[in-house]
């Protein structure tokens, strides 16, 4: 067996372990496809919002019992919650060791608490030349 053999079945073996991974799933999906007992709606008068909230409030007024909803509508609030703060949290900048809100004051760079390169006098107040007052640029 040369080298060139041994590379085509090396780069083999990843397909065919992928293809006996489907048919191990599928043999598992089909076999227990028949287990499962018909669906079983629920009464078409009932509010599944309604037993939702009644069960947040703990109030035993629903005719679903909504506690496996609850979970779900929690697991789903604390993931959204979760992408809210990664999404403010990636937004920021890092620039020279320090971090830059997204959200800024007209561009301007803020250094120790004051707008960088502001005139020490701020005695102009007519917008014209000398020192920006803020606004769009």
């Amino acid at each position: 067996m040369s080298e060139a053999d041994d590379d085509s079945v090396v780069a083999i073996s990843p397909g065919i372990a992928a293809v006996a991974l489907f048919g191990v799933l599928a043999a598992a999906i089909a076999g227990a496809a028949g287990g499962f007992p018909e669906p079983a709606g629920f009464p078409a008068e009932a509010s599944i919002v309604h037993n939702i909230g009644y069960a947040l409030f703990d109030i035993e007024l629903g005719d679903v019992p909504a506690e496996g909803f609850l979970a779900a509508f929690l697991i789903i609030a604390i993931a959204l919650d979760v992408a809210l703060d990664s999404a403010v949290y990636l937004a920021k900048r890092e620039t020279d060791g320090t971090i830059i809100s997204a959200l800024t004051d007209g561009g301007r760079d803020i250094v120790d608490g004051e707008v960088a390169g502001a005139a020490d006098d701020d005695s102009d107040t007519s917008g014209v030349g000398g020192t920006d007052h803020g606004g769009d640029r």
